[in-house]
């Protein structure tokens, strides 16, 4: 295998730094305080849904035609606190990522400096994410130890690229889906007021996360991009379907068998996750990172 020693170009190093300069400025002029702007002491009222309907795993299915309009509200109360367990975890590695890659470079690149801030974000979101699944009344849902294992051994190899696309489809598809939920009233304000912090915060962690991927991609050789690109594809698979633990069922007084196998089956909610992530699908496909074998593993997630 050859060796690319090239030496990195300047002016990418200028630009991601030109990006990172008007991180910084937008954070310090638009960034949120959860413990202070969500309202943590209004008892949770069971008259909500906990993300909007249409998002639910079980919506479109026979099952969900046969629930109790308080059914259907206990689930999506489950749901909404699952994903957010998923995004602690996800936010947990990608903390990691950040720092490794940041480790002994330069502390006065404002590229470090947006680095720190993103990491300082994202403690906050995961205590926010953590108190609003406590609120929903949901038990702490972690994905299975087979992801908990592979999420230990992707943080720990993941670099360049990898780390930074990887982050970006975790995001990316949570964007989405947040957008929809904090517009919705028929969702319980406060976690819309939650999804509304994590989307205005996390659009500068995608924007960050764009350009690092496009500019480690700028000195990768072909035999790089290609184990890169399988890589992403294979982390991706494995925070989607991890989103939604199977226990949000029972926990929401249903039959956890029955609603495990017809949400397998549901293809309004693979055609949510699908429209969700088109705009995710062509930027990878931009800067070719969509591989034939890395397409398996999306199609596989049905975000393609």
């Amino acid at each position: 295998m050859a060796i690319n020693i090239s030496r990195p170009d300047p002016r990418s190093h200028a630009s991601g730094d030109g990006v990172a300069r008007r991180l910084l400025d937008s954070s310090a002029q638009l960034s949120y305080d959860p413990l202070t702007e969500v309202d943590w002491e209004t008892p949770l009222d069971e008259d909500f849904h906990g993300a909007s309907p249409e998002w639910s795993t079980l919506y479109g299915t026979a099952y969900w035609e046969e629930l109790t309009d308080a059914q259907r509200k206990a689930l999506t109360r489950q749901e909404a606190a699952s994903v957010a367990s998923t995004g602690i975890w996800f936010e947990m590695i990608l903390q990691q990522l950040v720092l490794r890659d940041i480790y002994a470079k330069d502390p006065t690149d404002d590229t470090f400096q947006w680095a720190l801030t993103e990491i300082a974000d994202e403690c906050r979101h995961s205590i926010m994410f953590a108190r609003g699944a406590k609120k929903l009344r949901a038990p702490a849902y972690r994905p299975h130890r087979v992801a908990v294992e592979l999420g230990r051994v992707f943080k720990t190899v993941a670099f360049g690229e990898a780390a930074y696309a990887a982050i970006l489809v975790a995001e990316e598809v949570l964007d989405v889906m947040q957008r929809d939920w904090m517009r919705d009233e028929r969702v319980v304000p406060f976690v819309r007021t939650i999804n509304n912090i994590h989307v205005v915060e996390e659009s500068r962690h995608m924007k960050f996360a764009r350009e690092e991927t496009r500019r480690h991609l700028a000195r990768a050789g072909r035999v790089r991009r290609q184990a890169h690109s399988l890589l992403i594809a294979v982390a991706s698979y494995v925070i989607v379907t991890s989103m939604v633990n199977r226990k949000v069922y029972a926990n929401a007084g249903l039959d956890e068998e029955r609603a495990v196998r017809e949400a397998r089956a549901n293809e309004h909610h693979k055609s949510m996750m699908r429209a969700s992530c088109a705009g995710l699908m062509e930027f990878l496909s931009s800067v070719g990172l969509l591989t034939k074998p890395a397409l398996y593993f999306y199609q596989r997630a049905n975000l393609i």
